[in-house]
């Protein structure tokens, strides 16, 4: 066997073995990238507020409230890709206040066995969804909760009026 012929196998090998660790570095950087990117959207939520509602703890909340009448919420849940639960809560909210409304924000949540919340969500149903809610009108109410786990003692769903603005 003459020199040359040593000398390509040994040339071969040491090309695979830099293919090869390129490849797993790349891998654990693709790997880190997703994993900060993932981290990154889970903690940061901010929930949005209706400016100028009025809220609980007022008369005139107190006044109202049992007059925005939340339908029984109905919700379905999936897994995801990325490990985690997600859950859609569904209702239906009735304005039975003779007024009409002109901002509207609800809370759902998934409470555990004890009533304590798991996860929650505030969303602006009005302007956001429509413009307003007239007097013995109805919108339809989507919340979607992410982020939980099967660990999660996920015993009920909840819907609430956390703040309104008439007309």
């Amino acid at each position: 066997m003459s020199t040359l012929e040593r000398q390509i196998p040994d040339e071969n090998s040491s090309r695979r073995k830099v293919i090869i660790i390129v490849a797993v570095v790349a891998a654990i950087v693709i790997a880190i990238f997703f994993y900060v990117l993932m981290r990154a959207s889970s903690s940061v939520r901010v929930d949005p507020e209706l400016a100028g509602a009025v809220r609980s703890g007022s008369p005139e909340f107190t006044q109202y409230q049992s007059k925005i009448v939340v339908d029984e919420p109905e919700a379905t849940e999936a897994k995801r890709a990325l490990g985690d639960i997600v859950m859609n809560i569904h209702t239906n909210v009735r304005n039975f206040t003779g007024r009409t409304l002109t901002g509207l924000e609800v809370k759902g949540m998934v409470v555990n066995h004890q009533g304590q919340p798991v996860n929650q969500k505030t969303v602006v149903v009005i302007p956001t969804t429509q413009p307003d809610l007239e007097n013995n009108r109805t919108v339809a109410v989507r919340i979607m909760l992410e982020g939980m786990t099967d660990q999660d003692d996920r015993a009920n769903i909840k819907v609430e009026v956390t703040g309104f603005i008439f007309k």
